[in-house]
Parts: C-alpha cells; sequence; structure tokens
C-alpha cells in the first residue's frame, strides 16, 4: 500500500466533503511538533501539487517557551517540502505554569494558543488555518463534552472566525490515529516531544483510554459514535456516507 496515497485520500476526502479549500487560499498550518500536526503538514504538502484548485502553504509554530525546545529538524522538513516555516516566540509556559500557576491549565494554554495562531496567520496574509486534529479527536472531543460539561457537542470541520476573518480547517477528520502514527513512524517526522508538565494527565486522556478499552470490546464503537456525529448535524457534521477503511478498522484494530 502506497501510504502517502492512502493518507491523501482521507485528507481529500474531508477536503472536497466540506468544500475546505477554494482556489487563492493562504493556509497557515498549524505545527505543534507532535505527529498530528507533522503528518497533517505532508498531508497538505502532497495535496497541493495536485488538487485542482490551487493554494498556498505557510507552517507556523508557537514556541511556549519551555526550555531546550528545538524546532530546527522542522524546520528542515519544511525546507524538503517547499514550505515556509515560521515560529512565533512566546512566554506562555512561564505566565501560564510559573506566574499564574493554574490548577487547570489546558484550556487556558489553548485559548492562548489559538489566539497567537489566528494572530500570526493574519499578519501573514492567510485566510485560513489547518488544524491536525483527526477521526479519534472528533470522538474524544464529542464524548468530553458529554462526560464532562453534560451537552452536545464538537469542533466543527470548517468554522469561520468573524473576529480574525480566518477560516479554521480540519482535513484529517475522516483519518485515525493509528493511521496517523503508522505514517509518523514509517516517514520518521521529527516529532518534538512535549515539555508540558500537563502532558498527559488530562481528561482527554481518560477519555482516550476509557475509549480504547470500550472499543475492545464493542469493535467499531468510535465508527458507531462518529456516525451519529454526522446523523445528527453535530456543529456542522453531515452525514456523507460510510467511512472507508471501517471494515478493516473492525477485524484488525487492537
Amino acid at each position: 500500500m502506497n501510504d502517502k496515497k492512502h493518507l491523501l485520500s482521507y485528507v481529500r476526502r474531508a477536503v472536497d466533503d466540506y468544500s475546505m479549500i477554494e482556489d487563492g487560499d493562504k493556509i497557515a498550518v498549524g505545527i505543534s511538533g507532535g505527529k498530528d500536526s507533522l503528518t497533517l503538514l505532508c498531508a497538505m504538502a502532497g495535496l497541493a501539487r495536485f488538487y485542482p484548485k490551487k493554494f498556498e502553504l505557510v507552517a507556523l509554530t508557537v514556541d511556549m517557551g519551555f526550555e531546550k525546545t528545538d524546532f530546527s529538524r522542522i524546520a528542515e522538513l519544511c525546507k524538503s517540502l517547499g514550505v515556509e516555516y515560521h515560529v512565533v516566540p512566546t512566554r506562555l509556559a512561564q505566565i501560564i505554569f510559573e506566574e499564574r500557576k493554574e490548577n487547570n491549565p489546558c484550556s487556558l494554554c489553548a485559548k492562548m494558543r489559538r489566539g497567537i495562531i489566528h494572530s500570526s496567520a493574519k499578519e501573514l496574509g492567510c485566510n485560513k488555518v489547518a488544524l491536525g486534529h483527526h477521526f479519534d479527536d472528533v470522538v474524544e472531543t464529542f464524548m468530553l463534552n458529554l462526560y464532562f460539561e453534560g451537552r452536545l457537542g464538537c469542533f466543527s470541520p470548517v468554522t469561520y472566525l468573524s473576529r480574525t476573518d480566518i477560516t479554521l480547517i480540519r482535513p484529517m477528520i475522516y483519518l485515525p490515529e493509528k493511521d496517523v502514527r503508522y505514517y509518523s513512524k514509517k516517514e520518521a517526522l521529527p516529532i518534538v516531544e512535549s515539555s508540558c508538565p500537563a502532558d498527559g494527565n488530562t481528561q482527554r486522556e481518560q477519555i482516550k483510554r476509557m475509549l480504547f478499552d470500550l472499543d475492545r470490546q464493542h469493535k467499531g464503537l468510535r465508527y458507531r459514535i462518529f456516525g451519529a456525529i454526522q446523523r445528527g448535524g453535530i456543529d456542522g457534521f453531515k452525514e456523507v456516507g460510510r467511512l472507508r477503511g471501517i471494515s478493516a478498522y473492525e477485524e484488525s484494530d487492537e
């Protein structure tokens, strides 16, 4: 199997289903340094080579300010892909963990990083920002909102932000995390390990572990939840047919 073609088939389908890209778009790919955002970068660079609607890419990283964080290998990847790369230095780590000493830092951190990404993308002349949320993120976010907030909700495949005149797109919403993990390892993507002290100790990780255990008992559970999100029209999702690969997933996912 051609891994790049497999990756692009999921991404192109999402882009087409939700009209994520138009001619002349300039899209900033948000790069955290993790496997998801780096896989998205490779997918978007590959898509740009043949997609009928022509668009421009830049890559954008918000440097949280943790010591000894090195993005040089990501810069090399971007150069090899022909994608312009920008790192935005910040003091977010010091503000959140030292000055404010947040007990639950993830929400504030995400909000501040989003604001910086959006404003930086705008300064670079971008009209869209691509984010690396994948299939499993959709299901986990839905369950997080249900379990901890008592509401039916998720992020949207496409979101227009009127305050900044930026549109957020999520081209990997059909791509399972296991495929992201496989691709990032096979291609030896330059992952920058998180230095965040809250990493791995979040409500999202609790939900991820719960879904993993439940899916082992009830094969295809995540796909059924995703299907319910589509059929229910939750936050802009729509029913567009059975996801490719579901049968193989139900039979072989561990």
